[in-house]
């Protein structure tokens, strides 16, 4: 799996986990899907993502 897939697929986890979390432990939770939707904002406008950095400097192809 190359890094944009994969990038979708954390993403993704991320947002689902997180408001799970917000309905059934606490409401605080949603604070990070609020983090990762800003995060996937300013990332379509800037082309950099923390994320891709990870992924990278983990050795999954580009």
């Amino acid at each position: 799996m190359t890094v944009e897939p994969m990038l979708r697929m954390i993403g993704g986890g991320f947002v689902a986990a997180s408001v799970l979390l917000g309905i059934y432990v606490h409401p605080g939770f949603l604070w990070f899907t609020l983090f990762v939707g800003l995060n996937l904002f300013q990332s379509a406008f800037s082309g950099w993502c923390p994320m891709m950095a990870i992924l990278r400097k983990a050795g999954v192809r580009g």
